[in-house]
């Protein structure tokens, strides 16, 4: 088909960049409208890992339990993100390694995270105990949302505190998934 359509070969490659730069940027990693991230934000101390109480439900990560997030950051000034946790249906654990980047300047806690090559979600810290123990991170619309903690439970009050503040940006937190922490990660 090339001999006799040789700009064929070139337009099909074409068509397929244009598809893949357009699905990148259905995508936002923009916070939602009304949502500011945390400033100052630093890496540094957000760094090590993040138990998640709390989060909407997302078909990536249905049905699982004793989840877990853990940041670090590489040499190239990227964030090296590893999500873990057991997956009731297949009882098995599951992870998933991706990699995360500045928005913007590096002292607002907003970024892009892709698991999947060129595609980008946003990830943006909407507010973040000042000694970095529980953070409430929104994603590219209100229909994200994660609770996170150092520990694995969160004191009732601060979690009363969270789902008062996720209210207020507009969250459903009638729809919030209460994680369950109650085996122990096999690479922890």
């Amino acid at each position: 088909m090339s001999r006799l359509f040789p700009w064929a070969h070139r337009s099909v490659l074409l068509v397929m960049v244009a598809m893949v730069l357009a699905l990148t940027g259905c995508s936002s990693a923009s916070p939602p409208p009304g949502i500011a991230p945390f400033t100052p934000f630093d890496l540094a101390r957000y760094e090590g890992r993040w138990y998640e109480v709390a989060r909407l439900d997302h078909s990536f990560e249905r049905g699982m339990t004793d989840v877990s997030a853990t940041y670090q950051r590489r040499e190239d000034g990227s964030v090296r993100v590893l999500n873990r946790g057991f997956d009731t249906g297949k009882n098995d654990w599951r992870q998933a390694e991706g990699k995360a980047l500045f928005t913007g300047d590096a002292n607002i806690a907003s970024l892009k995270v892709s698991f999947f090559g060129p595609f980008y979600g946003g990830y943006h810290v909407a507010a973040l105990d000042a000694d970095y123990q529980w953070a409430l991170v929104v994603g590219p619309d209100r229909s994200y949302c994660w609770i996170l903690s150092r520990t694995k439970q969160l004191p009732p009050g601060v979690r009363e505190q969270l789902i008062a503040r996720a209210q207020a940006l507009g969250i459903d937190t009638q729809a919030l998934i209460w994680v369950t922490h109650e085996r122990t990660d096999p690479k922890s």
